[in-house]
């Protein structure tokens, strides 16, 4: 009971951390490295938000409201899990954007199954949503276990050519939100049988601004991804992108240039995705696959830094930030400052939240921010 009850303490502040204002995934990593614990980070939060630039109090969850979101979650027959905990899933636990916590509801051991990521467009047509079916279906008797975002269309598909033996849903929305309603029964039974996901708190519900988080998951715990149909500026062909950046290897699957929903699928294959049309064509893929290239990011310096001793280092670094994004390689050439003390000051000024994190490792200021 004691153990139980010191795991809960220090679970509830990884929650407090990762629910508080400005604290995204990267910035929790950063604060995690130099901070040890999610305890000491959170001590440092106030003065840290100061000195990046923040003139009021920044909003760091309380223990009541993070006791209350374990409490719920918990009710609902789901669990959190942290990036500490053994049932984490292992790819998603390396890639730059981690969630620090996760939300499952199911059968969690499937997390530590092969994944193979099958994704698609919403309006699919019936061919499309058929093919997903039977790839996830032929797939799922190899023992991998497809991975899908619980969308229209082919997601759907996939999800239901896979639930005999076992099919991870991400949702974008808490654990508790169905969307859409439609996949009601869905959900259920993969809550059941497979394994919900979400990184969002519990209730809170889909919105635009999630899709895209709950895509660079959907990637980051699977091994692969297929994309089944996919128009060029769609959620699916973002999902592809995400697998890129993380390694992992992409299957596209053909279709008629003047259909739309094949558009991004051929735009894959044209930049190197394996082309599918049957099963044979992932099996044979399979068989050479290289391990995933693991990247450690060790940019932030573990030696505790004295605020007075980055002042100057402070002003530099502002009067070279713009609404423009640049690269910090070339912030840091353009300052003439060491890593360490660069990367310090842009983590004051994220949990100030005057900071914005860009792909490609840019970043800009944030257009409504005044200091």
């Amino acid at each position: 009971m004691e153990t139980s009850q010191k795991s809960d303490d220090v679970l509830l502040e990884w929650l407090q951390l990762s629910r508080s204002e400005n604290i995204g995934p990267r910035t929790f990593h950063r604060l995690l490295q130099r901070y040890k614990t999610p305890h000491n980070a959170l001590r440092a939060l106030p003065e840290l938000a100061s000195r990046g630039g923040l003139k009021r109090s920044l909003k760091i969850a309380s223990l009541l409201d993070v006791e209350k979101e374990l409490h719920t979650t918990r009710n609902f027959g789901a669990d959190i899990i942290t990036m500490e905990d053994p049932l984490y899933p292992p790819l998603l636990r390396h890639i730059d954007s981690a969630p620090p916590v996760l939300t499952v509801k199911g059968k969690r051991d499937l997390l530590q199954a092969p994944l193979f990521a099958i994704v698609g467009a919403r309006n699919a047509s019936a061919m499309g949503k058929k093919m997903a079916y039977q790839l996830a279906q032929s797939l799922g008797q190899q023992k991998w276990v497809i991975a899908s975002g619980l969308a229209r269309g082919i997601d759907r598909a996939a999800h239901q050519g896979s639930l005999p033996q076992g099919t991870v849903a991400v949702l974008a929305g808490g654990i508790d939100q169905i969307y859409p309603a439609e996949n009601k029964e869905l959900y259920e039974h993969i809550g059941e049988t497979g394994v919900l996901l979400a990184e969002s708190a519990f209730g809170v519900q889909p919105q635009s601004t999630l899709f895209p988080r709950r895509n660079r998951i959907i990637s980051g715990i699977s091994r692969c991804v297929l994309v089944v149909e996919a128009a060029l500026k769609s959620g699916s062909l973002l999902t592809a992108n995400y697998a890129l950046e993380q390694g992992r290897d992409v299957f596209a699957i053909p279709g008629h240039p003047l259909d739309p929903r094949a558009q991004g699928c051929n735009k894959l294959i044209k930049n190197g995705a394996v082309l599918v049309e049957k099963i044979e064509d992932i099996q044979r893929e399979l068989v050479s696959f290289a391990p995933i290239n693991i990247k450690e990011d060790c940019c932030i310096s573990h030696e505790p830094i004295q605020p007075s001793s980055l002042e100057s280092t402070r002003s530099r670094i502002k009067e070279n930030l713009n609404y423009a994004p640049i690269s910090i390689d070339e912030l840091i050439r353009e300052c003439q400052l060491s890593t360490s003390d660069v990367w310090s000051v842009l983590l004051e000024m994220e949990i100030a939240g005057c900071l914005d994190r860009l792909p490609g490792g840019k970043v800009a200021l944030k257009q409504e921010w005044k200091s």
